[in-house]
């Protein structure tokens, strides 16, 4: 998980070295295997998934933990069970690997490293004193850098806030930073969204309303400005406000005082606005859709959130944050493996870190105390190509168990009747039986081969999602490949 889930193996028997790295990379786990002597090339500083200690010398395992390993307590460390080495005083020592090693203890072992990580938490380094800062704002790109120094700038201010950004970059999470790390913080947040509500209502939800202002009115009601009096109010997707109801904005934010709906007492407006929206507010100026000066006023300070395709780095962070933050909630916990998290990278995230945040949850939904392989991921999200874990008869199937899953693939209910004689007269297979007959297998294999390459064109070569097309499972479709010579 480049960083969170990189396994470290240090073991000085070359044999053990190699067959530890081919069982780790065949679970589904990258590592970086060394023996004893190569330690002090290692950064000990970066998040490791886990470190594997196997065989060596006491005398070496003394020099590594005096030099390395009791420096290293923020990195999961396992020993493989045929080791003596005292681990008790090793607050980091997680858990033993018993040989020949097996999928379900690897995925345990890798189960308790995420556990010892998440309870470790990850260092989001800031760049001031305030180190309690942005939990949520997770990432280190420059992107995002940027933005947690723009809100450590304008946060001990009363500037008016523009946040400008896609949907689902998480603007709201910038607003409530701001107001968090500002001296209104014992005060209220309180968030509108001005798209969601009629406009024939927003100005009564904004600014509160008399008894018997209007049909309904029975009695008097405080508005949104008045609900985060000595706080911050933020106005989401002002770029949906009616027009009508910017003039009437505007006024407060000149002003800093309004009247409720049907009232005629002036009320003082003590609130710090932040608005934010994902629309180009100058196109709408050109269009004449939003008020220029509104924009002048609300865009004191703009703060530009990047979308997730343009921080993709992140990615590992922000998966681990956002299963540490369900597993707070009470799911279970889940691990990604590296070529999964490879694979989401490759993602252009149209729904930003929100399409991110519900992947997370679908993932823990559908596969709890388990690891998540590029297989487990929706189609969508599948760049990749690896093999799936099976029984070891489906590895090792017959030729007349593959010639009935052929039969089986081309004849299922996943293709009409009419695309069947489509497929058919494609491979010039003939309509009806000719009295010398034909040599069924060749046929088959014919119309197989031409199905195959066809979705693997259509596909890119990616043959999980070519295997999704012909509805049948990728093992199958990999084995079908090898059986007649086919290639991506």
């Amino acid at each position: 998980m480049q960083g969170l889930a990189k396994l470290l193996v240090i073991d000085d028997d070359s044999n053990n070295r190699r067959n530890l790295s081919t069982i780790l990379e065949f679970v589904g786990e990258s590592c970086e295997v060394i023996s004893s002597e190569q330690a002090n090339e290692i950064d000990w500083s970066h998040i490791w998934a886990g470190c594997i200690i196997g065989s060596m010398k006491d005398n070496k395992f003394n020099s590594l933990f005096s030099e390395h390993l009791i420096h290293a307590h923020h990195i999961p460390l396992l020993i493989v069970s045929k080791n003596n080495h005292s681990v008790d005083d090793l607050p980091n020592f997680v858990g033993e690997l018993e040989l020949p090693l097996n999928y379900p203890q690897v995925s345990d072992a890798l189960r308790h490293c995420k556990d010892f990580l998440g309870r470790k938490g990850v260092q989001v380094v800031s760049s001031s004193r305030k180190n309690t800062l942005f939990r949520s704002l997770v990432g280190q790109s420059l992107g995002i850098q940027d933005v947690r120094h723009l809100i450590e700038q304008v946060s001990s201010t009363e500037a008016n806030v523009l946040i400008l950004g896609e949907s689902g970059t998480g603007k709201e999470v910038v607003a409530r930073n701001i107001h968090y790390h500002s001296p209104r913080r014992s005060g209220p947040f309180v968030p509108v969204n001005c798209g969601a509500i009629p406009p024939d209502l927003l100005e009564s939800e904004l600014f509160g309303h008399e008894k018997g202002a209007f049909t309904g009115a029975i009695t008097s009601r405080k508005g949104r400005f008045e609900l985060a009096d000595g706080g911050t109010l933020f106005l989401d997707e002002i770029g949906d406000m009616p027009m009508a109801m910017q003039v009437k904005l505007l006024r407060v934010l000149q002003e800093r005082s309004f009247e409720r709906v049907g009232g005629n007492n002036t009320i003082k407006a003590n609130v710090r606005v932040i608005a934010a929206t994902h629309r180009n507010l100058e196109n709408m100026i050109d269009d004449e859709s939003f008020r220029e000066d509104l924009y002048y006023r609300i865009n004191v300070f703009p703060i530009e959130m990047p979308a997730l395709k343009d921080r993709k780095e992140d990615i590992p962070l922000l998966l681990q944050e956002l299963m540490t933050r369900m597993e707070a909630e009470g799911s279970l916990p889940i691990c990604f493996t590296p070529r999964s998290i490879n694979s989401l990278m490759e993602h252009d995230w149209p729904g930003n870190v929100r399409e991110l945040a519900n992947l997370v949850e679908r993932m823990v939904i559908l596969y709890p105390n388990s690891l998540v392989d590029v297989n487990h991921l929706p189609t969508k999200y599948r760049y990749s190509d690896i093999p799936e874990f099976q029984p070891e008869h489906h590895a090792f199937a017959s030729e007349e168990e593959l010639e009935q899953d052929a039969l089986a693939d081309i004849f299922s209910e996943s293709f009409s009747f009419d695309q069947s004689d489509e497929l058919v007269d494609h491979v010039n297979a003939p309509q009806e039986l000719p009295p010398e007959g034909v040599n069924l297998k060749e046929l088959l294999a014919d119309l197989e081969i031409n199905m195959i390459n066809q979705a693997l064109e259509a596909q890119g070569g990616v043959v999980a999602r070519a295997a999704d097309m012909l509805g049948m499972r990728r093992t199958t479709l990999v084995e079908k490949m090898r059986k007649y010579n086919l290639q991506r």
